[in-house]
């Protein structure tokens, strides 16, 4: 039921969009208006602050569903729901909760904000700083690539409190927009365009001590937790990725007639279509199997990690195949394919890069089996 409803409003109201968004390089209000309308700006949230109160795997579910018609919706949505909101879930104070996940449920977008220029795959070498004054902290830095940050209201930054402790003096903060977040630049990108990524500079941001998530100096274990949940999230937009690219391009192969016969009955691309399908499949179940155990309340980063780089490879390799399936067409902008494409790029980057994660998949094979 919630996948026909999320595939339904992708369809009718973010697919007549999409490519104007992506040529604008720009999201349009009436389609996170629309998520919020439909329940999934809170998947996980309780009914008593707004949310759905659904499953770890309904949100799976959504983004797969979105990234299926646009990945820039997609991501937008994971990292409003599996980051943001989960923090603030699992780490927040009854008075936090009680503030901000009404907000973040019903009107106001979320932020992450971790990367700094000198540390992303070495996220804890942030450089951002927060310095205590009375019942306030200061923050000095700034930020880059951060998604939604274009749109959003509500942020989570991470800063030092103690460069003297490295890694452990790293703090969570609640901020506003309108604490003084400043968007110094919004990056032109290859893909994902109408997705906001930009430079943030914090200038003095002041920021009531009342808003410091999970206590001082746990802001570390937060961003580890939390980015294992996260990459099954962008797992999935891979896997919608490119379930949407193979269900764009397949059809025309049956269609567009060569030789007295639809292109994509002869053997070598028939065979091609067989081997993309089994491999989105195989996504799908490393994707799902991650989600399990993650509800279950199982281990699972290992299994986070093979989702994750295992769907950005497959969402790359058949993103690819679908344009030359098409042939020229797929080339076009106008049917919407080589999109795909270039939306796939990114999720070799995020969240952690494909080399972090054969790391984390080589360090598990290297305990068990040395």
């Amino acid at each position: 039921m919630l996948r026909e409803s999320v595939k339904r409003f992708a369809n009718e109201v973010v697919g007549p969009k999409v490519r104007e968004m992506d040529e604008k390089e720009s999201m349009e209000s009436e389609i996170i208006n629309g998520l919020f309308e439909q329940g999934l700006m809170g998947i996980e949230t309780s009914a008593v602050h707004g949310g759905a109160e659904c499953s770890f795997t309904s949100a799976i579910i959504a983004i797969e569903e979105l990234a299926k018609v646009d990945p820039s919706v997609s991501v937008m949505c994971d990292v409003h729901n599996t980051l943001v909101n989960t923090i603030l879930r699992q780490h927040g104070t009854k008075e936090q909760q009680d503030k901000w996940l009404p907000q973040l449920a019903q009107s106001k977008l979320g932020s992450f904000c971790l990367s700094e220029a000198a540390s992303g795959s070495d996220a804890f070498a942030l450089q951002t700083r927060a310095k205590k004054d009375g019942d306030h902290w200061i923050i000095n830095g700034s930020k880059m690539w951060i998604t939604n940050s274009y749109e959003a209201e509500i942020f989570l930054v991470f800063a030092n409190v103690d460069p003297s402790k490295g890694y452990k003096g790293i703090t969570c903060f609640i901020a506003t927009k309108d604490m003084g977040i400043k968007i110094a630049k919004k990056e032109e990108k290859l893909g994902i365009r109408a997705s906001s990524t930009c430079t943030l500079n914090f200038d003095d941001l002041r920021i009531p001590a009342e808003n410091v998530i999970g206590g001082e100096g746990k802001g570390y274990k937060l961003a580890i937790e939390i980015l294992n949940e996260g990459r099954i999230g962008i797992a999935a937009q891979m896997l919608g990725l490119a379930q949407g690219a193979f269900d764009k391009a397949v059809p025309y192969t049956y269609q567009r007639t060569q030789f007295g016969q639809p292109v994509g009955t002869f053997q070598g691309m028939a065979f091609q279509i067989a081997q993309a399908a089994v491999e989105i499949e195989s996504a799908r179940l490393l994707t799902y199997n991650a989600a399990r155990r993650k509800e279950e309340g199982k281990a699972f980063t290992k299994e986070a990690a093979m989702a994750k780089y295992w769907a950005s490879v497959i969402a790359q390799r058949v993103s690819g195949q679908a344009i030359e399936w098409a042939g020229g067409v797929g080339f076009t902008r106008e049917t919407g394919i080589e999109k795909f494409w270039r939306d796939s790029k990114i999720g070799a980057i995020y969240e952690g890069t494909s080399n972090i994660q054969l790391q984390t998949i080589a360090k598990f094979v290297q305990k068990q089996y040395s």
